[in-house]
């Protein structure tokens, strides 16, 4: 069987538009009417999703598979994928294509990895070797994973960003305990940024007492991450009970969890000293009650008027898309959009072609295309 390489003839993403199926929900927005059209569906839990540029497009399923998705249709599962700790919340998570990926085939998965004391997020470097519907992954070296390990099954972030300068932000979950986010010495709750083999770049913050590969601290669960043009890291997180954030994490920052939160205890009883502390960073905008945000992308195309630099984000609770308005640093408004009508949305990416493209987190889980009406 003959090996793939990028580029691919363009053509062969109007044969993806032209083969959607037929399934398909229009709404009302800013933007004018808007149309979710499912392009695939039967994926296990889909988690984190890569537009190839040419049509194609990578999904890592909780489950362990990654797969290849081409003209609507899900391949098998590609091989060499990473054992995982497929419990809670835990398995195959994000996926992200190295800059130099047309060439190098380079891809970054993060993944709960099973080990001594339960399991920990960790982050694999491959190459991706594509053969008609599928593939195989080479050359496989896990160049991160948190430095503690324990038997929970929740909170393990974790989305996988590639900056500007080629090094990777990589999101991470406390574990399902708030103490560890301020525990300078533990990776977990926090976004640490590290070379693209695993190092520690030299102009990571050098703040006393943390951990080398730390950019920021005091995270819950941060599941969305995106860079804005100018090379700004942004962030989602669930808060508690109400309390999700939005975060520009700055380096050596600290970001309260759990001692200053928006949201409460599921019981209903306060969390640490209130909203509040000198010392602790606030969020840009935060959701009560929770929508639990997941995937984030900054709008980049024509087809949404108005929507140029805006940042969009799912929600798995809340069940919607939310466009937030952005004007600088700043946000100034907040679209709800298929509220109710698609499902949990746990990624969120922006397309070449200016469309966004959603998972939903099901047993039959989907992905979908919302375009502009006839786009």
């Amino acid at each position: 069987m003959k090996t793939s390489s990028l580029p691919v003839l363009a053509s062969l993403a109007g044969l993806l538009l032209s083969s959607l199926p037929t399934q398909a929900q229009t709404i009302d927005s800013s933007a004018g009417a808007l149309t979710a059209t499912v392009v695939a569906e039967g994926l296990d839990h889909p988690w984190g999703l890569a537009l190839l540029g040419d049509g194609r497009m990578l999904v890592t399923e909780r489950s362990g598979a990654l797969r290849l998705v081409t003209d609507g249709k899900v391949g098998a599962p590609i091989a060499g994928t990473p054992e995982v700790f497929h419990q809670g919340q835990g398995g195959l998570l994000d996926i992200a294509l190295a800059p130099d990926f047309a060439e190098s085939g380079r891809v970054y998965l993060s993944f709960a990895e099973p080990g001594e004391g339960g399991a920990g997020t960790a982050v694999m470097a491959a190459k991706l070797v594509l053969e008609g519907d599928s593939g195989r992954l080479e050359d496989q070296a896990v160049i991160f994973r948190m430095n503690k390990f324990t038997g929970t099954g929740h909170h393990f972030g974790s989305r996988i960003v590639v900056g500007q300068d080629g090094n990777l932000f990589v999101t991470l979950g406390e574990r399902g305990d708030g103490d560890r986010a301020q525990d300078m010495a533990d990776l977990a709750g926090a976004v640490v940024r590290i070379t693209p083999e695993g190092g520690v770049p030299a102009d990571n913050p050098k703040t006393e007492g943390w951990a080398p590969e730390l950019w920021s601290k005091g995270h819950r669960n941060p599941q969305g991450a995106a860079l804005r043009g100018d090379g700004q890291l942004f962030t989602v997180e669930h808060g508690p009970k109400g309390g999700d954030e939005l975060n520009m994490p700055k380096a050596g920052a600290n970001y309260g969890w759990p001692i200053i939160t928006y949201g409460v205890d599921y019981s209903g009883a306060p969390v640490g000293v209130g909203q509040e502390r000198p010392g602790l960073e606030q969020p840009l905008h935060y959701w009560v009650p929770s929508i639990s945000p997941s995937g984030l992308a900054f709008y980049a195309g024509e087809m949404m008027p108005g929507w140029e630099g805006d940042l969009l984000t799912g929600g798995l609770s809340g069940q919607l898309l939310v466009r937030l308005d952005m004007e600088g640093d700043t946000v100034v408004g907040e679209e709800r959009l298929f509220e109710g009508q698609l499902g949990r949305i746990r990624d969120v990416r922006v397309g070449d072609d200016g469309a966004i493209y959603l998972l939903t987190d099901e047993d039959n889980g989907r992905l979908i295309r919302v375009a502009s009406e006839g786009k």
